[in-house]
């Protein structure tokens, strides 16, 4: 491979050459009464309607259960057909729902090649010993699995915004101390926050979601806003030799969940294609999706009653221009 296609960063003495990516996020929280004998975070389902009162919109598959190897399966086929790489598994805890349905999503990414790390979602009693206990747990378990995501021999792990504020930056690198002590082999963290004081901690840096700044522009606004912001946030990781990360959204609409809530329109694809090309020009290593899964929110690409297979179709698409852009 070569330098054109690498991001050579050094940090703690060690260099990283992370791969283009394309890699979303993916939520394994739901459960119904056929697979878990009852109804996890669906609410007020109707089989007839088609209509979930918690979901903006209504899944191809239906109101599924993250626990079923079939879905876990088509789930990873569809991403591997339609060029994601991975999925940002969101993970709130030992033993917990989402740490159980890790087995069938890693054996149904095994299959399709795809990849998987974890999103570590929170810190129990806000203690950075807790979030390194966590941290060991989920690199013992679960780093060694042919499917996990590495970069160069490393496993990868998300780390969402709020462990980073519930413990704060100082924080984080205790915990990065203490784990390179305890674990055995390297590790890349990617945080969630795009600063050069977050790119001095992790490995990595990116943003959930934009959904806040995009909120209520037109598409011209939502390009600009795109082409002013995307490079900044590759400048900044890349300055400090962190991984790059640019985040789309084919829309969001939380207005279902909570009061007043958030909506970005969709533009029948068009925010998300502009997004994406927004993104391409930025060069990032890694474009992030917000999300495969994340129905409360209506932010899915998944395939859904409303809008069939268009935001996979259009990944395919615009993934394929971003894997060969360099």
């Amino acid at each position: 491979m070569s330098i054109e296609w690498l991001l050579m960063a050094v940090w703690a003495g060690e260099a990283i050459s992370p791969p283009k990516l394309v890699l979303a996020f993916y939520y394994p929280w739901y459960g119904n009464p056929d697979v878990s004998g009852r109804w996890i975070h669906w609410s007020g389902v109707d089989l007839e309607k088609k209509e979930i009162a918690s979901s903006t919109h209504y899944p191809k598959l239906g109101p599924y259960d993250s626990h079923d190897p079939k879905v876990c399966d088509q789930h990873a086929r569809w991403a591997k057909e339609n060029g994601v790489d991975g999925f940002i598994v969101s993970w709130w805890g030992q033993g917990e729902f989402s740490d159980e349905a890790m087995k069938p999503i890693l054996e149904a990414a095994q299959k399709h090649g795809l990849k998987i790390t974890i999103y570590y979602e929170t810190v129990p009693e806000g203690k950075a010993e807790r979030a390194v206990d966590d941290l060991l747990y989920i690199l013992s378990r679960y780093a060694d699995h042919p499917a996990w995501l590495k970069v160069d021999g490393k496993p990868v792990i998300f780390i969402y915004g709020r462990t980073i504020g519930q413990i704060g930056l100082e924080g984080w690198r205790e915990v990065i101390q203490s784990l390179r002590e305890r674990y055995g082999g390297g590790f890349v963290l990617v945080g969630d926050g795009i600063s050069p004081e977050a790119a001095e901690v992790f490995q990595g840096i990116h943003t959930y979601n934009p959904c806040s700044a995009l909120q209520g522009k037109s598409l011209d606004q939502v390009r600009k806003w795109a082409a002013e912001t995307y490079p900044e946030w590759v400048r900044i990781a890349r300055e400090k030799g962190a991984i790059s990360c640019v985040t789309v959204i084919p829309g969001y609409d939380d207005t279902k969940i909570r009061k007043p809530g958030i909506k970005v329109e969709r533009f029948d694809g068009k925010l998300y294609e502009t997004l994406w090309e927004e993104a391409i020009k930025a060069d990032p290593d890694w474009i992030l999706i917000t999300s495969w899964n994340e129905w409360h929110e209506g932010s899915e690409i998944e395939p859904s009653v409303e809008y069939g297979d268009l935001y996979l179709e259009l990944t395919r698409r615009l993934a394929e221009r971003f894997k060969a852009s360099r």
